[in-house]
């Protein structure tokens, strides 16, 4: 028997517009802020700030590791849904760990902001280094000590992350996860620009201190939203009928459950595959720019400013689809245009330096990315049981980028100058392929709707 989805087709526009001012998107909306934040705290602030302080490039560039600890996040996502903390008769398990993740992102950003570059010991954490023999006072030392405590940072964003999706899961409906996946994006760029520009802002007049100390308080949204929304109504419902997970099969019940299903190995088939051709796109567009000779000035206009803004159009549209077309339609569309994206760009290629044919690449690859962004995570997040919800969406978040990374990082330039920048971008077209054709065949056999798990089903218990 196949699995009631839900994605019911509004009579109007106005029907499309309407869910996102329901009080789980614009939870989920306070939910995308805080989740955000984190990353910008070790990524272009932390940047910004150690050049300032004089440290060399090569060092600077080090600390993007602290970015690996995102990648492991799976290794721990399970305790977020077997370990129940204290305080969870009293408002829920979700909200226990949102209200601990919280915690743990202020602190650590808090002990980031008093990391002193030039002295080890300023921060708690070189403290307890110090205390304990681990570094001495010098310019390496106190860079070890902004390293850990960088990592520290990445530690407690990527617990928040997971604490934050499995309870943006379990707080909407079924036919409200495009809509609420489109508020969460908006959220985070939120939650990331805006904590990048209040840094340095504050920075500017007050010091890094204070611009870290406030910042942390962006935590709070996602507090804010658990007390709002409270206890997930479908996450208790869940583990009411089907049991609460131990810690063994809190580790285990993830994996036996997701590969029980009908066509699962082909699910991660997809899961892997889809996304390699707009990752191979991306994280070599800078290197394209470059080589066609266009200057920082034409880049942040075209690139980061009109990408920015193109990029939110595309979440809103997504949402919209999402609502009126049904999640594999959608997503179907959202593949197609996400390869059309990519050769967008090697027709830029073709073209040379031309200023029109860099908005237009950038625009139309931004607005399909944001396309692609709701409604491909909204089906993820179909795709997850309601008692593994945070081991589950950790697991399909991670598996989802890994392969289209790893060849980037391995091979994509040695292409770029082996093949060509037109050659390289056709062939970024042809790696989308293998995900098209499998999400079509996906849905001519029904397997769509089979891989669905409770998170996209209209009864959690049925």
């Amino acid at each position: 028997m196949q699995p009631a989805t839900v994605t019911p087709a509004p009579k109007s526009w106005w029907d499309s517009i309407k869910p996102y001012l329901e009080r789980a998107p614009l939870a989920a909306l306070l939910l995308g802020i805080s989740s955000g934040f984190p990353y910008a705290m070790i990524g272009a602030t932390l940047t910004t700030r150690l050049s300032q302080d004089g440290f060399e490039k090569s060092s600077i560039t080090a600390f993007s590791l602290a970015f690996l600890v995102y990648n492991f996040k799976p290794l721990w996502a399970w305790v977020v849904d077997a370990v129940r903390l204290p305080g969870s008769r009293l408002f829920g398990q979700r909200v226990t760990w949102l209200i601990l993740a919280a915690a743990l992102v202020m602190l650590a950003v808090g002990n980031l902001a008093l990391v002193d570059p030039a002295h080890v010991g300023r921060s708690p954490v070189g403290q307890f280094m110090q205390w304990f023999g681990l570094v001495r006072e010098g310019t390496l030392a106190a860079l070890f000590e902004m390293a850990v405590s960088a990592i520290l940072v990445g530690f407690a964003g990527a617990t928040f992350d997971i604490v934050i999706d499995a309870y943006r899961i379990e707080i909407l409906k079924p036919e409200q996860l495009g809509v609420g996946s489109g508020m969460s994006q908006y959220g985070w760029r939120i939650g990331s620009a805006g904590a990048g520009g209040l840094a340095l802002f504050l920075a500017a007049r007050h010091g890094w201190e204070a611009a870290y100390l406030a910042c942390a308080l962006l935590a709070l949204p996602a507090v804010i939203a658990g007390f709002w929304v409270g206890e997930p109504e479908r996450h208790r419902e869940a583990v009411t009928r089907k049991g609460r997970p131990s810690i063994a099969s809190g580790i285990i019940g993830p994996f036996r459950e997701f590969f029980s299903r009908h066509g699962a190995w082909l699910v991660l088939a997809f899961i892997l595959l889809h996304k390699i051709g707009d990752t191979l796109s991306q994280l070599t567009l800078r290197l394209l720019l470059d080589d066609l000779g266009f200057s920082n000035d034409e880049i942040a206009i075209f690139d980061v400013g009109f990408g920015f803004w193109a990029y939110l159009i595309g979440i809103f549209i997504g949402g919209i689809l999402y609502a009126r077309m049904g999640m594999k339609r959608s997503v179907m569309l959202s593949l197609i245009l996400m390869a059309i994206s990519n050769f967008s760009f090697a027709l830029l290629a073709a073209a040379g330096h031309s200023n029109w044919g860099l908005a237009g690449a950038i625009c139309f690859e931004n607005i399909a990315s944001g396309i692609g962004g709701v409604v491909v995570i909204a089906y993820f997040s179909a795709l997850c049981d309601l008692r593994f919800t945070a081991a589950h969406y950790a697991l399909i978040s991670s598996a989802a980028s890994i392969v289209g990374r790893f060849l980037t990082g391995t091979t994509a330039g040695a292409m770029m100058e082996a093949f060509g920048n037109v050659a390289f971008y056709l062939l970024t077209v042809v790696a989308a392929l293998p995900g098209i054709l499998l999400f079509w065949w996906m849905m001519r056999s029904g397997l769509v709707d089979l891989s669905v798990g409770t998170a996209g089903k209209v009864d959690p218990g049925g």
